[in-house]
C-alpha cells in the first residue's frame, strides 16, 4: 500500500515552498507582467472624489491600523474602485480556505480574497488571489508564501497551463504577483500612500478583469 499523504496543516516559507516543489522566482519582469504593470485607466468624477478622500485616510491613519482596519478602511475601497465585483461568470471569495495535495504534501491556506468560477459557495477555478498582512515585518506573517501556497493549490484544482495572477500587501505596500507553471514573478512594490502609484494599483488590478475575461475564462 502507498504512503498516506498526512493532512495536518504546515505553515511554509517562501524558501521552503521553492524547494519543495521545485519552484524558480524571479524579480525581472516577464513578458506578462510588462503587459499587466504597463495598465493605465481613468477615473470617473464620482469614483475620484471616493479615490482622494481614501488617500487622504491613508496618509494620516495607515501607520496605525490594524490588519482589520487597513481591510475594511482601504483596500476594500480600492477593490472597488478596480471593478472587481462577482459577475454571471464569476464569483468573489473573502477569507475563503481551500486545499489540494501536490506531489505528496498537503497544503490548506485561507485566501483573503479571490476572484474564481464558482457556484454560492463553491470554488471551482480560481483565478486571482490576494493576501494582506498588516505589519511590514513580523516572523509570523509571510504573505507572499501564503500567496504561493494560493498558487500551487489553484493550479491543482483548475489542471491547465494557464497563469495565475495575485497579489499581497504588506502594510501601505502592493507588490503583484503572477505564476506560470513553476515560475512566479514578482514585481516591485506600489507604495499605495502616494498618488500616482495607488491609481497605478488600480489600474494594474482593472486590467487583470480585462485579461480575465478575454483569456483566462473558459
Amino acid at each position: 500500500m502507498g504512503k498516506k499523504t498526512s493532512k495536518k496543516e504546515v505553515r511554509y516559507s517562501e524558501a521552503e515552498l521553492i524547494a519543495l516543489f521545485g519552484l524558480d522566482k524571479t524579480k525581472i519582469a516577464t513578458p506578462l507582467m510588462q503587459e499587466w504593470l504597463m495598465s493605465q485607466t481613468t477615473l470617473l468624477d464620482y469614483e475620484q472624489k471616493l479615490f482622494d478622500s481614501i488617500l487622504h485616510h491613508a496618509l494620516e491613519n495607515i501607520e496605525a491600523w490594524s490588519e482589520e482596519d487597513l481591510k475594511m478602511n482601504f483596500i476594500a475601497f480600492v477593490l472597488e474602485l478596480s471593478h472587481l465585483k462577482s459577475s454571471k461568470h464569476i464569483r468573489t471569495f473573502f477569507d475563503k480556505t481551500i486545499e489540494a495535495e501536490i506531489e505528496g504534501h498537503f497544503l490548506k491556506v485561507k485566501s483573503d480574497f479571490m476572484i474564481a468560477k464558482g457556484i454560492l459557495d463553491l470554488v471551482q477555478k480560481p483565478y486571482f488571489h490576494f493576501q494582506e498582512y498588516k505589519k511590514e515585518r513580523d516572523p509570523h506573517g509571510d504573505p507572499l508564501a501564503q500567496l504561493i501556497e494560493a498558487f500551487l493549490i489553484a493550479q491543482a484544482i483548475n489542471q491547465d497551463d494557464k497563469p495565475i495572477y495575485g497579489g499581497y500587501v504588506v502594510g501601505r505596500f502592493w507588490n503583484f504577483v503572477i505564476i506560470e507553471g513553476k515560475q512566479y514573478c514578482v514585481s516591485e512594490a506600489y507604495d499605495s500612500t502616494k498618488q500616482k502609484e495607488l491609481m497605478q494599483i488600480i489600474a494594474i488590478l482593472r486590467k487583470f478583469r480585462e485579461i480575465l475575461e478575454t483569456r483566462l475564462l473558459d
